[in-house]
């Protein structure tokens, strides 16, 4: 009898309980996160993405200096789920794993209804992570576009005759739908594909025909004697056929943007149906940029330059953002973390290097100057602090390099946007220097 006493109240509390759960939301009004991370996409390419610009973009905040820290896939995904530079969150190359909580830990501990949609570390098998209540992935970073095979909440599904984008938006549409049904708010990190190699377009957009963007001055840079040795040993100008293969993908590229731009408008549409447009933190970023020939880069990332460490990054939050506005101080790929802790009410971690941008968009406390960006071997280890004007870097352990010493980059980039010409050892600069190399040693002992 006390056993059968014991199995009712267990399937009492378990009905309250999930009639709870079922109920809307009267009293938790903290906003939900919808939080969209592309995947080597440049910060210059936002013109093939219409949509996304008009519904996130042109509603919010534009952040005209949107950095990420450690431009190379998985360290930086580290850092927007951590908050934490690199160097504090072990993750410097992609095949290292993350052993730091994130901040969809904090955000489920604190009653958030939690998913992940894509990518999460090239590392991870794909297999359920406790922190989402929601989770769709592929293993170890697959970037397969047709026929992906996901784990959908603990089962592998080959998703066969689909197209990845398309079905990543199908699981995001399905999350917001669930979440219509829970009593609490939601945080969705969106990771999709796009625009990262093989750079597969949907199959209607295969024999599109589009304009390549004009190159940039800094392409098949002839002269780079004030880089890094290896840049100049490792990577000789490219010739004709690489420049072809080079438009290729660039190309592609540009077509799984747009195949993305039409998926993102059916997802913030369900986001409006269910009533949350206005109340949901839309974030729209890179995890980090790719280099399209500019200093003899192709397709690479994990640089110090523009084209590797620049993202388009901007924010959509009608509460804190009433209307929409240009941004010139320096933001980062670890912001997001302590962003979300602060508007959820939860107490940021004193560990976190980001800051809340929260302080920034309500003009509450003075910014920082500028942001750590680093980056390891193979090629080189190089530390830089990256101000709204200047990038200071320091390169250190270059192979090809004939000396021990740091060879020193310093660009103007008011007067040198595409970063041609280092002028770290012209005497006239030498107080800025001083400045700037005191900022990086702060940032570094972070």
């Amino acid at each position: 009898m006390e056993k059968k006493i014991i199995n009712l109240l267990l399937l009492f509390s378990l009905i309250i309980l999930q009639a709870c759960e079922a109920l809307p939301r009267f009293n938790d009004t903290r906003p939900n996160f919808l939080i969209i991370l592309t995947d080597d996409q440049r910060y210059d390419t936002m013109q093939y993405m219409p949509k996304t610009q008009s519904l996130i973009f042109d509603q919010g905040v534009i952040f005209q200096h949107g950095y990420i820290t450690a431009p190379l896939c998985c360290p930086s995904r580290a850092s927007i789920l951590t908050g934490r530079y690199a160097h504090n969150h072990d993750v410097w190359i992609n095949e290292d794993e993350l052993h730091y909580k994130t901040v969809f830990d904090y955000l489920d501990e604190n009653g958030y209804y939690t998913g992940l949609i894509g990518k999460y570390l090239n590392t991870w098998n794909a297999e359920k992570r406790p922190e989402f209540d929601f989770w769709v992935s592929y293993k170890f970073g697959e970037t397969r576009y047709q026929n992906p095979l996901l784990n959908v909440n603990g089962e592998f599904i080959r998703h066969q005759g689909q197209y990845v984008t398309y079905a990543l938006g199908d699981y995001a549409m399905e999350f917001l739908d669930k979440s219509t049904h829970k009593s609490r708010p939601f945080a969705l990190l969106l990771a999709v594909n796009a625009p990262h190699n093989p750079y597969t377009p949907a199959p209607e957009d295969t024999d599109m025909q589009i304009e390549l963007p004009p190159r940039l001055p800094s392409f098949n840079e002839l002269d780079v004697s004030d880089k890094p040795a290896w840049i100049g040993l490792k990577d000789p100008p490219p010739d004709e056929a690489r420049i072809q293969t080079l438009d290729e993908m660039r190309r592609g590229q540009i077509l799984t943007l747009m195949a993305l731009d039409r998926t993102l408008e059916k997802v913030l549409a369900k986001l409006e149906e269910t009533g949350e447009m206005d109340n949901t933190v839309i974030i729209f970023l890179s995890d980090n940029g790719l280099h399209w020939g500019e200093h003899r880069f192709i397709a690479q990332k994990n640089t110090l330059y523009e084209e590797s460490v620049h993202v388009p990054y901007a924010i959509r939050y009608p509460p804190l953002i009433p209307e929409p506005y240009v941004e010139n101080k320096v933001v980062a790929n670890i912001d997001i973390a302590p962003t979300l802790l602060d508007l959820a009410g939860i107490p940021i971690p004193d560990e976190m290097d980001g800051l809340s941008l929260v302080n920034l968009l309500t003009r509450q406390d003075d910014w920082r100057e500028g942001v750590l960006i680093e980056g390891w071997p193979p090629r080189g280890e190089f530390a830089a602090i990256h101000t709204e004007r200047y990038v200071y870097a320091e390169t250190v352990l270059d192979q090809y390099a004939p000396s021990s010493d740091p060879q020193l980059e310093l660009y103007d980039l008011e007067k040198d946007p595409y970063q041609m010409q280092s002028v770290a050892y012209d005497p006239q600069y030498k107080e800025l220097i001083a400045k700037l190399k005191a900022l990086l040693e702060q940032e570094k002992n972070r």
